[in-house]
């Protein structure tokens, strides 16, 4: 499949968030789809498509080269698959967020997805006027899983919770009380206006928070820092 690619403008570079279009690339090894992802999201006038791949490989060449803010991409794909990818596009390009958009509801592709940074895992089956939903929400900051692969995380996060019952809770220095609270929230799979409004805050000051505790953790994700916090042992999950 030959890339189509539309390298950044200086202008685009230096936009600040929320004034230029989302940059998105989109990655698929099956073209009947990867065209029509392109267009469903080019009618929406805040996204625009610069570049096109059918295999890990060749997104993390374009990634490279278009500073996409959005990678929408499948998890298995000939050569190089998805998760791969997802790992070296994050080293290559640390701004980029990445959502895999696949068919596979494999619990072990969800969990190395989330491993490898990836901040969105949606089933191919989400209706298409969402995708343009989920681009927006993810540039926000926003992690998206599909309902039924949320519901797998959440059983997998209190069974990784359970087996630390008999290990002495280990302390987070770095976190405060409050991003700790957040934090738990994040795990109970609620969106930002359902946690401002649980604690009393504002939205802005939620995604403060989780800009806090990722910047503090030194990870690229919601899911990412859940992980650690319940393979730690700092919260309970019911």
């Amino acid at each position: 499949m030959t890339a189509s690619v539309m390298p950044p403008s200086a202008a685009e570079a230096d936009a600040i968030e929320g004034s230029a279009p989302i940059r998105v690339l989109v990655v698929d090894d099956h073209e009947l789809f990867l065209q029509g992802l392109q267009t469903v999201l080019e009618i929406e006038e805040d996204i625009s498509v610069v570049g096109q791949a059918g295999d890990g490989q060749e997104a993390l060449t374009i990634a490279a080269g278009t500073l996409p803010d959005i990678v929408l991409m499948d998890v298995r794909m000939p050569g190089r698959d998805g998760i791969a990818a997802a790992g070296a596009i994050r080293r290559a390009v640390p701004r980029t967020r990445i959502v895999m958009l696949t068919v596979s509801d494999e619990e072990s592709d969800l969990f190395e997805a989330i491993k490898a940074g990836a901040v969105g895992y949606l089933l191919k089956s989400i209706p298409p006027h969402e995708v343009a939903d989920a681009v927006r929400a993810v540039h926000n900051g926003q992690s998206l899983i599909s309902p039924s692969m949320a519901s797998k995380l959440m059983v997998e996060f209190a069974t990784m919770a359970r087996g630390t019952e008999d290990r002495p809770r280990a302390h987070a220095p770095h976190l405060t009380a409050r991003e700790l609270e957040v934090l738990k929230l994040v795990a109970e799979g609620r969106a930002n206006r359902e946690i401002a409004r649980k604690l009393f805050i504002s939205e802005n000051t939620v995604k403060n928070h989780v800009r806090n505790i990722l910047d503090k953790l030194q990870l690229h994700s919601r899911m990412e820092a859940v992980m650690y916090a319940v393979r730690q042992g700092l919260f309970d999950i019911e």
